[in-house]
């Protein structure tokens, strides 16, 4: 169960009246019961005679309780699904763990196995991902709007387990004590510390009996300040001096302030994930060249401008992820068989006139998922827009036209019809063809309009995309006085964003039109006179105001 719907499980089990405490407990409450009905239930009971401190940590303790989900474990999943279970042991506790993290990061550790050629690693995992939350062994604590998973982590009683199952198995050590798998969290309580945070002089002849057969490393460091980054630094440099790490298969230091990495990360040719996510990074060392095993980069919210060129011969390399700064003037030099083929996901590119898109960009045929800030004249767009038609695999789009101000520009597109498998996509920038917005998929399940500056009301020909989930209208998509949605349509809509529609004064909802919603958040729509009054009277709907006239002020306090 997923946490709203563990706490009203919760609520209604207790049969009284939920105090300010109870409240104020309730993450801790739905973290503790992992989802499972009948912890819940159990929670309730003891809590209506004991303390909570006291009732959380006996339901915690209740090994009995979680019995029968362990058993379903050993006696219904395959062992390479179990294995998946271990890598949780390597996030703190209660660590809500981005599931697109968790999903790349057991592709880089070989625990995907895929049934045929046609199979993408990604959809094996999250199929994984989906069936252990299925079986109640993993706990979903954040959707996205459009219902994917956005992070889980393992209950409580199942991460103390399964940290004790990979203690006794070779999945964090192998002999002696030799590290397989090393997590980073800090603690000074772990054998680890010193070499990393300690003395930076500490012998070197001591790093090859703890760190000659790591596979993985992962930093929780995110402490503020230099000390992290330089920490990290001192200790790859020191280990792979010394033939240590050289077996690694993924580094990430996603959330770690500014780690320095050294030019001798290039010998770690085993390398297959490289996670430098929000760590506001300046830099990438040269050497990275050299990481010829690499499938995943990942330098999203740093401060890296320029990606070495010839990252785009790494053969292996599926996903790149890139900060909406990096920009290509030259044109790589592309070797044959190069990642062209392989090349799953690619955001966060730079486009300009500088930009080679014939013959180097538009070798990249085979993207699930694109993102690009450009910076083009309408004639220019040409190149991207034919490259665009042809990437029929796009499951998400995510296009941002600047001017030379950094205002919205023009964007150029063609029919998205064909593109049966696309299901996110975002545009910022004034639509040139005003009739885009009836040539989009019928397989979009969230659409982000920005700046599209639509004269006509765009509502007529979006309600008829039949799996239409979350719809966002942001600042200047549409200059139209009136906004009408027609009885039937929007069927599947359950999030709809209305933000900074200035000239927007009226709004009709017919009955029988988005009779899914249930979030509506409405923001300095400031000439629009009143919610429409379908809308008014709706059940279960979840209403956000900011910076609106005063008469939705009175109409929510009605309400």
């Amino acid at each position: 169960m997923g946490d709203d719907e563990s706490w009203a499980l919760f609520t209604h089990a207790m049969k009284v009246y939920i105090s300010l405490e109870m409240l104020k407990l309730k993450r801790e409450i739905v973290r503790t019961c992992g989802g499972l009905p009948i912890a819940i239930v159990k929670l309730a009971d003891l809590l209506s005679t004991k303390d909570s401190t006291y009732a959380l940590q006996e339901l915690n303790q209740d090994q009995q309780l979680w019995s029968y989900t362990l058993s379903r474990i050993n006696d219904e999943l395959p062992l390479y699904i179990q294995r998946c279970l271990y890598y949780f042991s390597l996030f703190p506790q209660e660590f809500e763990i981005p599931a697109r993290r968790l999903i790349t990061l057991w592709i880089a550790e070989g625990l995907v196995k895929t049934d045929g050629e046609n199979e993408a690693p990604e959809d094996v995992a999250e199929r994984y991902l989906i069936t252990l939350i299925g079986k109640g062994m993993v706990q979903v604590t954040k959707n996205k709007l459009n219902g994917n998973i956005k992070t889980c982590l393992l209950p409580d009683a199942l991460w103390q387990y399964w940290s004790s199952q990979a203690l006794r198995t070779t999945f964090l050590r192998v002999g002696t004590g030799m590290i397989r798998h090393l997590s980073d969290h800090p603690d000074k309580g772990d054998v680890s510390f010193d070499y990393i945070h300690g003395d930076h002089k500490k012998a070197s002849n001591s790093l090859q009996p703890l760190y000659g057969e790591v596979v993985s490393f992962l930093s929780f460091d995110t402490r503020e300040g230099s000390k992290p980054g330089e920490d990290i630094k001192h200790f790859l440099r020191r280990c792979i001096s010394t033939n240590c790490l050289l077996l690694l298969r993924v580094l990430d230091l996603e959330n770690t302030f500014k780690p320095k990495l050294p030019e001798e990360i290039g010998k770690l040719t085993q390398l297959r994930y490289l996670g430098l996510r929000s760590t506001f990074l300046d830099v990438l060392p040269s050497s990275i060249n050299k990481l010829k095993s690499l499938q995943t980069l990942d330098i999203k919210h740093t401060n890296i401008s320029n990606c070495p060129r010839l990252i785009w011969n790494m053969q292996q390399l599926r996903q790149l992820y890139l900060n909406d700064r990096c920009h290509i003037k030259l044109m790589p030099q592309i070797s044959v068989g190069s990642s062209s083929s392989s090349l799953q996901v690619l955001v966060g590119l730079f486009v300009d006139e500088e930009t080679p898109v014939q013959d180097w960009l538009d070798r990249f045929l085979n993207l699930r998922k694109l993102g690009l800030t450009f910076l083009l004249l309408p004639s220019q767009q040409e190149a991207v827009v034919g490259w665009i038609s042809k990437l029929k695999d796009l499951q998400s789009l995510r296009l941002r036209s600047i001017n030379g101000g950094n205002q919205p520009g023009v964007i150029e597109l063609k029919s998205l019809t064909s593109h049966t498998n696309l299901s996110c996509l975002y545009l910022l920038g004034n639509l040139k063809n005003p009739s885009m917005v009836s040539l989009f998929p019928d397989s979009l399940i969230e659409l982000t309009l920005s700046g599209s500056e639509l004269e006509k009301d765009p509502m007529q020909k979006l309600d008829k995309l039949p799996n239409l989930k979350v719809l966002r209208l942001l600042g200047k998509s549409y200059t139209g006085k009136k906004m009408v949605c027609s009885s039937g349509g929007f069927p599947q809509l359950q999030v709809l964003k209305l933000w900074k529609l200035e000239q927007l004064e009226e709004w009709n909802v017919d009955e029988g039109a988005m009779e899914a919603l249930w979030d509506i958040d409405i923001r300095s729509c400031k000439r629009l006179k009143m919610l429409p009054v379908v809308l008014q009277h709706r059940a279960l709907l979840e209403l956000k105001l900011t910076d609106m006239p005063s008469q939705f002020g009175t109409w929510n306090e009605d309400h």
